[in-house]
């Protein structure tokens, strides 16, 4: 009974999840599909402060995931995209009054070329006093509509601006839009970033990988209590993988380490449907129609969700 009991606390320890979200913009009220507004900010992080989560260093739960050491549950991680200038007006304030680490991933071009609405390359250095910066391309282009070498170019010109400007060498990557493909994430990992980070909602626990860490947009209309409750899925995902040709989803085929006999699949313009599991694994005949080349697969089991996005990539799949 003792050894049975010890067994199910280390399981739970070294399965336990964090949660890791991005911002876009701050208090600006011209792009409502991508702002926070300061007073949902401090309301957020008041949540936080007052519920025993603890805002984390983005590298510190890399270092974590690369050693698998145990992630805590009420860890928390907050990243920014874009490097829009309202996170310096609106935002850094109250990051700095909370003392909550952060992220910010920068889209070099913008700052190289002086765009309006962006950081400049002082703002930046006076930032990385507060939290680390790193990078998310130089162009900010859809990089499923990327050749290989186009997306190797856009890698190569982007750092080494940013390394010049910043004297900082970028540990992590985030893919302008929150899409890839296999072939994209392949050639990214490539440029030797510790960690890669995508926009598919959900939470980071052991078993996640590194290359493809999950994190959740808090962004217009969110809900921050609904998404603390989602838990890592274990699963292996072995159909879909990529965008069908067709356009036509006809199979989901995804193993998962549960013994649930009903779970639930979430699939971009058609909602959630439940659907009868084998031994907690989903392999299911569907026709579905992709009505947008950005779809988006959730599977579910109690709170427990995995997910996966699909891009239509023009240069094929590795």
């Amino acid at each position: 009974m003792k050894s049975l009991l010890l067994s199910l606390l280390i399981a739970v320890t070294l399965w336990a999840d964090a949660h890791l979200f991005v911002y876009h913009r701050f208090g600006d009220s011209r792009y409502p599909t991508t702002n926070t507004t300061v007073e949902e900010l401090r309301s957020q992080f008041e949540y936080f402060k007052n519920n025993g989560y603890k805002v984390v260093p983005l590298e510190k739960l890399i270092s974590h995931l690369k050693t698998r050491k145990n992630i805590p549950n009420k860890w928390i991680v907050l990243t920014i995209d874009d490097n829009f200038k309202s996170f310096y007006t609106n935002g850094l304030a109250l990051f700095k009054k909370y003392d909550y680490p952060f992220s910010i991933f920068v889209y070099v071009e913008a700052t190289q070329k002086r765009y309006p609405d962006y950081l400049s390359w002082d703002e930046l250095k006076e930032i990385s006093k507060y939290g680390s910066i790193e990078f998310h391309s130089y162009a900010h282009k859809h990089m499923t509509y990327m050749s290989d070498e186009e997306i190797k170019e856009d890698f190569k010109k982007g750092l080494e601006v940013f390394s010049k400007e910043l004297n900082i060498k970028p540990k992590v990557f985030t893919y302008p839009y929150g899409e890839y493909s296999p072939r994209v994430k392949e050639i990214s990992k490539s440029f030797g970033f510790d960690a890669i980070i995508n926009q598919n909602m959900g939470a980071v626990s052991g078993f996640s990988d590194i290359y493809d860490i999950d994190r959740t947009a808090l962004v217009g209309k969110s809900n921050l209590k609904l998404y603390l409750r989602y838990k890592a899925l274990n699963a292996f995902w072995k159909e879909p993988l990529v965008f069908p040709h067709n356009a036509t989803l006809t199979s989901l085929h995804v193993e998962t380490n549960e013994s649930a006999k009903k779970g639930g699949v979430y699939i971009t313009g058609h909602g959630w449907m439940k659907a009868a599991l084998e031994n907690g694994n989903f392999n299911i005949k569907l026709n579905k129609k992709l009505i947008k080349k950005r779809s988006r697969i959730v599977i579910s089991i109690g709170n427990k969700i995995s997910t996966k996005l699909l891009i239509k990539d023009k240069y094929g799949t590795r």
